[in-house]
C-alpha cells in the first residue's frame, strides 16, 4: 500500500470513528484532535511551541507537510503524554504493556503516579530523546518506575485512575471490561487484533470494532490523533456521566 493510500485510509477511519462517536453521544461539536478542516486543533503550549518550530504540531493538521512524520515516530511516547498532561490532571496511571517503561518515567518527571503493568520485566532506557530540543536526555542510572510483571487482568484496575496502553497486544477489550467495571478511565491506542477475544466482523477495521465495543458497554469515546507515522489513533474512553 502506498503511503499516500495508507494516509487517506486513516483519514477516512478516523472521521468515520469521529461521526460515529458524535452520533452516539448526540454532541455535534468537535473532538479534540479531530483533523477535518473547520475543527480547531488543540494547541501546543507555549513553551514547546518556541523551542520546536523545526518540529510538526502536537496534534495533526489537516496540511501537516508529510516529512514531518518520519521525524515525529521516534517520539510517540512524547506526543501522548504531552497530550495527556495538557488535558488532564494528575493522577494514578497505570501504563499497560509499558515495556521498558519511557512513558510511565516521563508522567512521573510530571507529578503523576504512574506504574507499568507488562509480564517482561525490563530496565528504563539511559536515555531518551527530548521533543522540544531533539536532544538526548539521560535517565540517571538510579531511577526506577513501579512495575506489575503480570499481564493485565482487568482487576488491577482497581488500583488506578486511568489505564493506557499504547500499542499493547491482547489487552484492549480486557481494559474496556475494566472501565466499565471499575468506572475507570481509560486512553487506547489499538495496534491490532492479536490474542484479542473479539473478531471484527467482515469489512469492519479493528479500530472501529474497539470503538463499537466500548460503545455497547456505555462509555463516552473522544478519538484524537497524534501526529506521528504509523497508527496514531487514539480513543479516550469514560463511563458516561464523569
Amino acid at each position: 500500500m502506498s503511503k499516500r493510500k495508507d494516509k487517506r485510509q486513516t483519514a477516512a477511519l478516523f472521521s468515520t470513528i469521529t461521526q460515529r462517536t458524535n452520533r452516539v453521544d448526540g454532541d455535534d461539536d468537535a473532538v479534540a484532535g479531530d483533523t477535518t478542516p473547520g475543527h480547531d486543533q488543540n494547541p501546543l503550549s507555549d513553551a514547546v511551541l518556541a523551542q520546536s518550530k523545526e518540529l510538526a504540531p502536537l496534534i495533526m493538521a489537516p496540511d501537516q507537510a508529510t516529512r514531518e512524520l518520519t521525524k515525529m515516530k521516534k517520539f510517540r511516547f512524547q506526543l501522548l503524554h504531552q497530550w495527556m498532561v495538557t488535558e488532564l490532571a494528575p493522577c494514578r496511571m497505570a501504563d499497560v504493556g509499558g515495556g521498558k517503561g519511557l512513558l510511565a518515567y516521563l508522567f512521573q518527571q510530571s507529578g503523576w503516579a504512574a506504574t507499568v503493568i507488562d509480564p517482561i520485566q525490563q530496565g528504563l532506557p539511559d536515555k531518551y530523546k527530548d521533543m522540544a530540543t531533539a536532544k538526548q536526555m539521560r535517565i540517571p542510572p538510579t531511577a526506577s518506575v513501579p512495575r506489575i510483571d503480570r499481564p493485565f487482568t482487568p482487576s488491577m484496575a482497581a488500583d488506578f485512575d486511568i489505564l493506557v496502553a499504547m500499542h499493547a497486544h491482547g489487552c484492549n477489550i480486557q481494559m474496556i471490561d475494566a472501565a466499565a467495571h471499575y468506572g475507570r478511565s481509560v486512553i487506547l491506542l489499538p495496534c491490532c487484533i492479536i490474542q484479542e477475544p473479539i473478531i471484527p466482523p467482515p469489512g469492519t477495521h479493528w479500530i472501529q470494532c474497539v470503538v463499537d465495543y466500548a460503545l455497547q458497554q456505555a462509555l463516552s469515546i473522544r478519538p484524537f490523533r497524534l501526529n506521528f507515522k504509523g497508527q496514531n489513533i487514539g480513543l479516550y474512553l469514560q463511563p458516561k456521566g464523569r
